[in-house]
């Protein structure tokens, strides 16, 4: 496998919802996690916690929950924002479609030391990305969602969660149908103000 520098991992790295039938071995599962677990985090608390699902019984009650979960929120999502039929939208419903067939599902959760508060996610994302560009060093890919959250409840009882622990997002893995960039996304001039908000740095 072809070496990925820091930078290409970056600049390359995308939300990826076709898989192949290939699973990830262990090795390689551990090294994404262990990549993962070295993500900055406020206080360096170290609170985020991977909660693996593969095919444990557990796991494949989890992933039938999910299932529906993403696939209601899929459903609700195209129709309130009038999406058409496009390379996106496509590559959505055959996520959803087939999310109880992907063979890794890791749920990053925030073990809080404090009250829930809004800026919370800050100790916990960093981990999420570090997660993503590993996967994508290693051949993988993977995406991160939130519609787990339509059955938390479910989910904290069939797994055990304890209360003081947050159910963060939700992230899938396995190897990808396809590849791994190039991104199409904004020109960095329209995403980057200079000073004050809305002036165009001269130096992008």
């Amino acid at each position: 496998m072809r070496e990925v520098s820091l930078l290409e991992g970056l600049a390359t790295t995308r939300a990826i919802r076709r898989y192949t039938a290939d699973p990830i071995p262990d090795e390689d599962l551990a090294s994404i996690l262990w990549h993962a677990g070295r993500a900055p985090s406020g206080s360096n608390r170290q609170p985020f916690r991977f909660l693996v699902l593969r095919d444990g019984p557990n796991a494949v009650a989890a992933r039938a929950l999910l299932g529906a979960s993403f696939r209601e929120g899929w459903n609700a999502k195209r129709l309130a924002d009038g999406y058409r039929p496009s390379r996106f939208a496509d590559s959505m419903q055959h996520y959803v479609d087939n999310f109880e067939q992907v063979p890794v599902v890791v749920l990053v959760c925030l073990e809080r030391y404090r009250p829930p508060s809004p800026d919370e996610g800050a100790s916990v994302y960093p981990a999420c990305q570090n997660l993503l560009l590993a996967a994508r060093a290693l051949g993988y890919g993977g995406a991160l969602t939130m519609w787990h959250h339509g059955v938390e409840a479910e989910l904290r009882d069939l797994l055990d969660v304890p209360d003081h622990a947050a159910l963060s997002a939700c992230i899938t893995l396995r190897v990808p149908v396809g590849r791994h960039g190039p991104l199409k996304r904004k020109p960095l001039g329209d995403i980057t103000f200079d000073d004050a908000w809305g002036r165009a740095p001269t130096w992008v």
